[in-house]
This record gives structure tokens, C-alpha cells and sequence, in this order.
């Protein structure tokens, strides 16, 4: 079964050092959507799972993120792809949950709600947090340069076991041309 996890601020949509706080804010990356819907069309589940540590800041609620989050799915929609599900963590780092990323909660109850082994599925993200968080639960790390990327990819160095793109886009026809040729 194909699966994509995708990290959301800095692969998805730009990414802002002041937060994305309203729906107004949220801007997809150049190619994102467009990748989405590559993915969707050949077949595979995505699932965004991201920290939201604003809501704990007190710096938007709930309702907010999901009037973000509904206008993410509609421009996902728009470019003919699907999300299937959205994972968030609403804490701040100092309360160390294990659903925060670099924790792999928020990553196992993916596995867990979609009934699915995480091995082999690729979880792409721009932040260190990403990686090791797709590492802790056993899924395929992949960096995305767009977002933090480019910073993370200098402390991150040749990790091995990340794969490395300049994009969301780049990743999709990657495994589209490799991995999922011919697979269902």
C-alpha cells in the first residue's frame, strides 16, 4: 500500500517564524498541491501530521487551525488530490508529550488508526524534529530543502538513511518513476 506522511509547514505550505495563525496566512509551496494530487491519482493515502505548538502558546485555538486546515484541504482538493487525515500535536516543546515531533506518537497513531506498519513509508519533512521522529517510529525519513530544509540539511550532514529532495514535488516523481511502478 502506498502511504505518505507529510509534515506540513515548510513542505506543504510556507512556513512563518511568527506561525501560521489564520487561514489568510497558510500559502501552499510552489508544487505542493500538485504533487498531492500525483500521489493521489497513483493511488496512495496521505496524511499530514504536524506540531502546532501555537495553540499551547495561546496564539490561535482549535477552531482556528481547522478553518487553516479546512482551506489547505480545499486547495488539495482544487488540484485534484486528497488528504485523508490530518494528526496534529497541540503542545509546547516543555511539556515533552510523546506526540510532538521529534516523538514518534503522533507517527504511531498513524500506523495505529490506518491499521499499517510504518516501515518502508516514506515521512517527509523539513525539520530535524521530522527526521527523527520518522526514525523513532521506523519510517523512511526524507528531508525536503523548502521550509527549514536547507538549514536542516547542514546539521543533519549525509545522514544515510535520509533521503534528500529539493521538494514535495521532486519526491513524488521520484517514487512515482521507482518505487510505485506497477505496484498497488
Amino acid at each position: 500500500m502506498r502511504l505518505l506522511i507529510l509534515d506540513r509547514d515548510g513542505v506543504i505550505n510556507e512556513d512563518s517564524d511568527a506561525f501560521i495563525k489564520h487561514p489568510d496566512e497558510w500559502v501552499p509551496v510552489e508544487g505542493s498541491l500538485h504533487a498531492i494530487a500525483m500521489a493521489t491519482r497513483a493511488g496512495a493515502r496521505v496524511v499530514v501530521c504536524t506540531n502546532q505548538s501555537g495553540i499551547a502558546r495561546g496564539l490561535f485555538d482549535v477552531s482556528r487551525l481547522h478553518q487553516i486546515h479546512q482551506k489547505m484541504l480545499a486547495a488539495v482538493k482544487a488540484a485534484g488530490g486528497m488528504i485523508e487525515a490530518i494528526f496534529f500535536c497541540p503542545h509546547a516543546p516543555e511539556e515533552k508529550c510523546e506526540c510532538r515531533k521529534p516523538q514518534p506518537g503522533m507517527l504511531h497513531e498513524v500506523a495505529r488508526r490506518l491499521r499499517v506498519p510504518l516501515e518502508y513509508v516514506p515521512a517527509i519533512g523539513d525539520r530535524e524534529s521530522d527526521i527523527a521522529a520518522a526514525r523513532a517510529a521506523g519510517a523512511r525519513p526524507v528531508l525536503v530543502l523548502t521550509g527549514a530544509g536547507r538549514e536542516t540539511a547542514d546539521i543533519i550532514g549525509q545522514a544515510r538513511d535520509v533521503a534528500v529532495y529539493p521538494d514535495l514535488a521532486a519526491v513524488v516523481e521520484h517514487l512515482l518513476a521507482t518505487e510505485w511502478v506497477g505496484s498497488h
